[in-house]
């Protein structure tokens, strides 16, 4: 049940072996991208064979639970042998899902950032129940997040923020989110009650790992320091803790004030800024691509991708696959699997279907 297939436990297990022994060769770093993709690879194979394992644990506990409560007749523990066997389903699910993921960085953690757009106030506000989706979704997933670093708005909500995503394939699925979206409500900051339409862009890059080379020359950061804001004003601190870094070849800008150490905050944004880097390096060497192939490609942001309705009805529709939910709040209270679901499913396919 690997990305490229059915799953052979006996080739799995010998391949592991193989990237072990080739892990461990003293001149594996003689040539870097083969190192590169050896380790990404023994990550995966180690990986789905310890999902495997779990699982054939979990089986074999659930099988002799299952003898136990037929032979006591006894309805609690039945219950529980159901219960076993619904997490099993889920885990299988999950396991389908993660099929779809063949990409080179989609095991990875993944950078999140949201941008209010158009809408003003409106904007604001939308990025920041953007924001609580998705902490909700990555909770619900068991994945760690941290914010590191929050713009609030002026009068409610956030300009902008960015979080890390801690957990298996946190890119490959959330990576599916990149794009514009739009809400659509009676605005809670119009005194004539009015509706009102809404913009924030999310944008998803993989965190790098350190065998990964991305090169960052230090004469080309302007380093700026400044003191982290906080609402209310208590946690505001008193030294200049927080870094923005300014890549100056890209102009890519990154600014880290979660820690009250500047030296932890300049390590956190340069963490975002060599995930940044790569990703920009990575798409203008799409564009390159396309341009001799001939071909006319969007990258990156510039469509909208879901619309969320809150008023007239509520309504959720991606624009991509034309799912649709009806369910808006618990959308917005981190249920986005079935949105991820089908954009990989429509990706792998190769098939795109308007809406």
């Amino acid at each position: 049940m690997s990305s490229g297939g059915a799953f052979d436990w006996d080739a799995l297990t010998k391949r592991a072996q193989e990237l072990e022994a080739e892990a461990s060769r003293p001149d594996l770093w003689d040539k870097r991208e083969h190192a590169e993709q050896v380790l990404r690879e023994k990550r995966a194979v180690e990986r789905e064979l310890n999902f495997f394992d779990r699982l054939n644990q979990t089986l074999e506990d659930t099988s002799v639970l299952l003898e136990l409560a037929v032979e006591m007749e006894d309805a609690g523990t039945f219950g529980e042998v159901s219960q076993k066997i619904a997490a099993l389903a889920s885990e299988l699910d999950g396991a389908e899902l993660r099929r779809l993921l063949g990409g080179e960085h989609d095991p990875s953690n993944a950078i999140l950032s949201i941008n209010s757009g158009a809408g003003g106030t409106d904007a604001c506000d939308w990025a920041e129940m953007l924001l609580r989706m998705y902490l909700r979704w990555a909770e619900r997933g068991g994945m760690k997040t941290q914010i590191l670093d929050l713009q609030e708005g002026e009068e409610a909500g956030i300009r902008s923020v960015t979080v890390t995503v801690d957990g298996d394939y946190a890119y490959g699925y959330l990576k599916t989110e990149e794009g514009v979206h739009r809400l659509v409500r009676i605005s809670p900051f119009d005194s004539q009650s009015r509706r009102h339409t809404a913009f924030a862009s999310i944008s998803v890059f993989p965190e790098i790992d350190d065998e990964v080379e991305v090169e960052i020359d230090d004469k080309d950061l302007r380093v700026d320091t400044y003191r982290a804001g906080g609402a209310g004003g208590q946690h505001v601190n008193k030294t200049d803790s927080a870094v923005r870094l300014t890549h100056l070849p890209t102009g890519i800008v990154v600014q880290c004030q979660n820690e009250r150490s500047q030296h932890k905050n300049r390590a956190s944004a340069l963490k975002v800024l060599r995930a940044r880097l790569y990703e920009h390096l990575r798409k203008e060497k799409e564009v390159k691509m396309a341009e001799l192939a001939g071909e006319k490609r969007e990258i990156g942001f510039g469509s909208q991708i879901r619309s969320y309705t809150l008023h007239p009805a509520q309504r959720v529709k991606d624009h991509r696959t034309n799912e649709e939910m009806g369910n808006a709040e618990g959308v917005l209270d981190g249920d986005i699997d079935r949105f991820i679901r089908a954009t990989l499913l429509q990706q792998t396919s190769g098939e795109g279907v308007g809406g």
